[in-house]
């Protein structure tokens, strides 16, 4: 069975100073992983044509299919705070975009793909641990209603990538609505390329703003955007872990899922990356660090502004509604977490005084708020005033049910899954997948052991960026 991908490949058409054209390295002898048969259908492609060996082949970076513009994509970015003026796709391949039946555009690209020019020292690989985690939390993230890249696809090598050991290399399909990040706008910036500048927004508007008639309004745009972004990251427990610029994407999806983590002790000061040491991406701090990330982007568009102060002035304006943007998307989502179907302003208190009863008691994020859906709050705190005061706002138990799930993809069991698959065991990969996109009505029989959180020996303090 043929694989055909009928590819429109808009980005390749940019300006070539915006990336390399290069084909994906050749792999040893690749196997399946997974394949998303769900997403595939979404984008208009046939799962049975590519559960095939000439579907492996592409997946592995083994074949090119035809239309694809095989390249990797330039950018700079900050890290941790600190300006790097050239980063890049150091281990990925955009193969190319194709228009799904819903009318969405969407990158195709291969992540583990091997040495780009952007590699630096880098070998441009994966091992399997970050490729089964980017999968299942790239999917539960997707089932939880957050705007997020997607996993296609995931094979072994074959190969053995060499990190704190030797360990089977692994290659991962990512599907996003663009790669574009911040980070891209900087380079360009940082290269006074203003007419490579005008292209890239020019294109990002049509791509992902299509009323956005000006760059002020990419920009208000992309603020009311990441505002919704961060509140649903926060209204879940979930940590980044690594918020920096070229991992920020401009239409407002998660991307790069490296030492990320979902809570299991709530505590707002809560780190997992192993990179992170003075917690500048700690869970409380998502919101000044996304505040931060957009004035990057700000400053980067200044150059297409014919008068430059004042649009200084005026991006710093349009910057200053994020604030609010997203303290109404915090109300709005916690509010529905504690069942008010119209949080009101003094509502804040409320959820607040929930969220320092858990820090104090540390209580469980997910289980705390699931427990007011079952009309148990005595499991989110022992606070009886808290508990009068809940109880009086007249909570609607099946508004609390909606916005609670029951499961999340917790460390723990991540690591087990990818502790099994490194024996070549994907059972507790797949069984974990399958719950863990049905966050809110998973499989009974399956349930318990994704709900409860780890016990003391089971608990996982650190995460890793796997590259």
């Amino acid at each position: 069975m043929t694989i055909a991908i009928s590819f429109d490949n808009s980005y390749s058409r940019l300006p070539e100073r915006l990336f390399t054209r290069q084909a994906p390295v050749p792999v040893a002898d690749p196997d399946w992983i997974a394949l998303n048969d769900g997403l595939a259908r979404e984008m208009g492609l046939d799962p049975d044509a590519l559960r095939t060996d000439e579907g492996l082949r592409v997946f592995a970076g083994n074949a090119v299919p035809e239309g694809a513009t095989p390249i990797a994509q330039l950018y700079a970015g900050h890290q941790f705070g600190s300006w790097n003026p050239q980063l890049g796709d150091g281990r990925q391949i955009l193969l190319g975009e194709v228009v799904g039946p819903d009318g969405v555009r969407r990158d195709i690209a291969l992540k583990g793909s091997g040495q780009t020019p952007y590699s630096r020292m880098g070998d441009g690989r994966a091992w399997v641990g970050p490729v089964i985690r980017e999968y299942l939390m790239s999917e539960a993230m997707h089932a939880l209603g957050v705007p997020t890249t997607r996993a296609l696809a995931a094979v072994t090598t074959g190969e053995e990538v060499i990190r704190e050991a030797a360990l089977p290399g692994a290659i991962l399909t990512r599907v996003a609505q663009s790669h574009i990040r911040v980070g891209t706008f900087q380079v360009l910036a940082a290269r006074s390329d203003t007419e490579g500048l005008r292209a890239l927004a020019e294109h990002t508007m049509a791509r992902h703003f299509p009323s956005a008639g000006s760059v002020p309004e990419l920009l208000a745009q992309m603020v009311a955007r990441q505002a919704e972004l961060i509140a649903q990251w926060m209204s879940l427990g979930f940590i980044h872990g690594v918020m920096n610029t070229d991992n920020c994407a401009v239409a407002g999806e998660t991307i790069d899922y490296g030492p990320c983590a979902m809570m299991d002790v709530y505590h707002p000061a809560r780190v997992f990356s192993s990179i992170d040491a003075h917690g500048r991406y700690a869970y409380g701090n998502q919101p000044q660090v996304a505040l931060w990330n957009i004035a990057q982007f700000a400053t980067s568009l200044v150059p297409l502004m014919p008068d430059q102060q004042k649009a200084v002035d005026d991006f710093t304006a349009i910057i200053n509604r994020f604030a609010d943007l997203y303290q109404a998307a915090w109300l709005r989502r916690f509010g529905a977490k504690l069942g008010l179907a119209d949080p009101l302003p003094e509502d804040r208190a409320l959820i607040e005084g929930l969220l320092t009863a858990m820090t104090r008691e540390e209580r469980d994020f997910t289980n705390s708020f699931r427990a007011l859906a079952e009309d148990a709050p005595e499991r989110a705190t022992s606070d009886a005033e808290w508990i009068a005061a809940w109880r009086a706002r007249g909570p609607d138990l099946a508004i609390a049910a909606r916005a609670n799930p029951q499961v999340i993809p917790r460390l723990h069991r991540i690591e087990a899954a990818i502790t099994a698959a490194l024996t070549g065991d994907l059972a507790p990969f797949e069984e974990m997948l399958g719950v863990v996109t049905r966050p809110f009505d998973p499989d009974p029989d399956l349930a318990k052991r994704y709900v409860d959180p780890p016990g003391e020996g089971d608990r996982v303090d650190r995460t890793f960026c796997g590259t």
